[in-house]
């Protein structure tokens, strides 16, 4: 009973407005430019650069802007080995399968690499989520947009955000201390906690993946990597009740979101009307991040899959069922790494 109140409840707000404000801009603008210009087959590029705003959400501007920095480069590094690993399986002449399968395995290895680096870095939000979603998404676009305008878009994007990070300062009543981050001393505690964090990110990750797409092989549904997505959430978190309560707030919020999604759609929404929902769902998913991951995945969900369909569009009934699909799967497998050792140890007591 206490895990199901902890589940549906709520924290109180901190402006939380602030952060979310600063994150709908930095969606809605590139976007909106990129639909003005009739290109939105680089608006994935856009979307993942503008990922650089949610780090640092709380802090004074100078480590604000430093945390971001690191951030963004971090996640221009992901995009371009996607550029590249999308365009990997052609020159390597593989078929569709051994495609699909290089890319579980590559997006296994950005999983426990992002998750070491940004612990190295010591970021938050904490995980290496964001860079998964980011390498796979990419790395699966069939038609991919010249390699040069991509990553430029995506270089001007994590610009933007810089500047909107520290943009508050103009404001007397918001301006913080400009003062540059000491530099980073981990402990040896903390290398080997980046190190193990990682190899859990790896595991969850990889096998995930690996289901997903076995599964998909035989049932015929795709998008193993929102699977891969799904096993690393309940990875965050400083207790294994808050991490499997992540698990299945992740389930539950999913459905909800695609609910809300089927809403949207059913709307027959023009392109600029579709960006400005994607910025409102991004305001959403930042006021609520902290306080109720369930309810922020109502608003991350359409988001999500909103952003797909900009790039690679596809029918949403199907969609709508692979989300939910992978989710399972994914979530399920997250929630058994997270038991594992717990279930390890009574075992060698017993």
């Amino acid at each position: 009973m206490k895990m199901m109140a902890e589940m549906f409840s709520i924290a109180p707000g901190d402006k939380d407005h602030h952060p979310a404000l600063r994150c709908a801009v930095g969606v809605f603008v590139p976007l909106l430019t990129l639909v003005l210009l009739g290109r939105l087959d680089l608006a994935i590029f856009a979307s993942f650069g503008a990922f650089t705003g949610i780090y640092g959400r709380g802090e004074p501007h100078g480590t604000r802007f430093a945390l971001q920095l690191r951030a963004g480069l971090l996640m221009l590094l992901v995009i371009l080995l996607a550029s590249l690993a999308a365009r990997a399986g052609g020159v390597l002449g593989m078929d569709e399968s051994g495609t699909t399968w290089l890319l579980v395995l590559a997006t296994t290895l950005v999983a426990g690499g992002c998750s070491v680096a940004i612990s190295w870095f010591r970021l938050r939000p904490a995980g290496s989520l964001f860079h998964i979603f980011a390498f796979a998404a990419i790395a699966s676009i069939p038609n991919q947009p010249p390699l040069a305008e991509g990553m430029l878009v995506a270089v001007l994007v994590t610009a933007f955000c810089l500047l909107i990070g520290f943009s508050s300062r103009m404001l007397p009543s918001h301006r913080s201390p400009w003062a540059w981050p000491r530099p980073l001393r981990r402990t040896p505690d903390e290398r080997r906690a980046a190190w193990l964090e990682g190899a859990g990110y790896l595991v969850a990750a990889g096998l995930a993946g690996t289901l997903a797409t076995w599964a998909g092989q035989w049932l015929g549904f795709g998008h193993n990597y929102w699977a891969m997505v799904a096993a690393v959430v309940p990875l965050v978190g400083h207790t294994t009740r808050h991490r499997v309560r992540r698990g299945v707030q992740r389930i539950i919020g999913t459905v909800l979101g695609l609910v809300v999604l089927a809403g949207i759609l059913l709307l027959g929404l023009e392109p600029w009307q579709t960006v400005l929902v994607m910025a409102l769902c991004q305001f959403g998913a930042e006021m609520f991040i902290i306080r109720q991951y369930l309810v922020a995945q109502v608003f991350i969900t359409p988001l999500a899959l909103i952003s797909t369909l900009l790039v690679v569009p596809a029918s949403p009934a199907i969609l709508l069922r692979d989300r939910i699909i992978e989710t399972v799967i994914g979530a399920a497998v997250g929630i058994a790494v997270v038991l594992a050792p717990t279930l390890r140890r009574r075992l060698r007591r017993a």
